[in-house]
């Protein structure tokens, strides 16, 4: 019984080191925001009186709203279309095994490669497009690589549907599409939204494809924040203010989803 509680203690304990070692660094920005100009260069003052001055400039003085809209449009229409699509091919890894193992890894090949060697080709079909500093452009560029992912996602989700729910849909007169829509998805929404809200993430993360892709009007909200790094220098107070902008909403929607996230980064290697 000692050894029980002893080793319940050490786990305990071990919980609540790695939650403040990953929680220090948000608290500790969140903290940076609200310290006055003549504060920022001192990281070890912790108690000051808080100012509202970068985030008034961040939000009323600067074009970080648009550019918070502009990564909600990107991000939820790149999620939307990536369930629409991804629903469609996991369903037919996994009801018919299309493929079969290798194309299911196959799908995945793209992110054995550093983006640097795809977001060439993308840039030049871009260019050669017209699509350079639009929302397609950049929406295609993150299908490019978040849909597969979805896909994979998804497919541990339709592996659990029983194929004997859409059978007797289809002896009682349904398509076979009438049964995938009224009978297969309804039983997986659940994995549908976590994937969903899993693209959003990605999308909205990325910074690299934006940067490159992405300028003017269409910027993105992780672009906007590394150009608080000016010529005068990196400007800590509201760029605080807008990291802690950006990551709020994912780290709620994460939150919500954890657990079919998990489940779902997995079922892909069901077969």
């Amino acid at each position: 019984m000692m050894r029980r509680r002893l080793r319940s203690a050490v786990v305990h304990v071990l919980v609540w080191v790695a939650f403040v070692i990953v929680v220090f660094p948000y608290f500790w920005m969140f903290l940076t925001s609200l310290k006055p100009y003549w504060l920022i260069t001192s990281p070890n003052v912790w108690i000051f009186r808080p100012v509202l001055d970068n985030w008034r400039e961040v939000i009323f003085e600067s074009k970080l709203p648009l550019y918070l809209l502009n990564s909600l449009i990107v991000g939820g229409t790149v999620a939307l279309v990536s369930v629409a699509v991804g629903s469609l091919a996991a369903y037919s890894f996994s009801r018919f095994n299309t493929g079969g193992v290798p194309a299911r890894f196959a799908i995945l090949a793209a992110q054995m490669l550093p983006p640097v060697v795809l977001v060439i080709s993308i840039f030049l079909m871009m260019y050669h497009l017209r699509l350079l500093k639009t929302y397609v452009g950049i929406i295609v560029a993150h299908l490019s690589f978040i849909l597969p992912l979805v896909t994979w996602f998804l497919i541990g989700f339709f592996d659990e549907v029983p194929r004997e729910l859409e059978e007797q849909a289809m002896v009682d007169g349904y398509t076979r599409f009438q049964a995938f829509y009224k009978v297969v998805l309804p039983n997986v929404r659940a994995g549908a939204a976590a994937a969903g809200i899993f693209g959003f993430v990605l999308s909205w993360n990325d910074f690299f494809y934006a940067l490159i892709l992405t300028g003017g009007p269409t910027k993105t909200l992780p672009v906007a924040v590394a150009g608080f790094w000016t010529f005068r220098g990196i400007e800590m107070g509201q760029m605080a203010a807008a990291i802690i902008v950006a990551i709020v909403p994912v780290a709620v929607a994460s939150f919500f989803v954890q657990k079919y996230l998990v489940k779902g980064l997995g079922g892909g290697l069901k077969y």
